[in-house]
């Protein structure tokens, strides 16, 4: 039996390069938005992935559709305001 400590080592070997970095970390926390919508989204999706949906599945697409759109409208709207494009 072989241990995967061994593998391990290898994969965390560069992890000291391989962090993100402070730009990239903004880059997520200014996406998480989106992120969070898109999550809220595909659980809503999953839910009805084997039964025919209810009203309320329905209802829960909608919602989960009309969020996804507005993160995504408000983090574009945000990325015009902050390049100064169009201004």
């Amino acid at each position: 039996m072989e241990h995967i400590v061994t593998v391990q080592d290898a994969v965390t070997a560069f992890a000291d390069w391989m962090e993100p970095t402070d730009a990239e970390l903004d880059a997520i926390d200014t996406e998480m938005p989106v992120i969070l919508a898109d999550i809220e989204l595909l659980d809503a999706h999953i839910t009805t992935l084997d039964r025919t949906p209810t009203e309320l599945d329905e209802r829960r697409l909608r919602r989960a559709r009309r969020r996804a759109l507005a993160a995504r409208l408000e983090l574009t709207n945000r990325g015009i305001a902050v390049t100064g494009v169009g201004a």
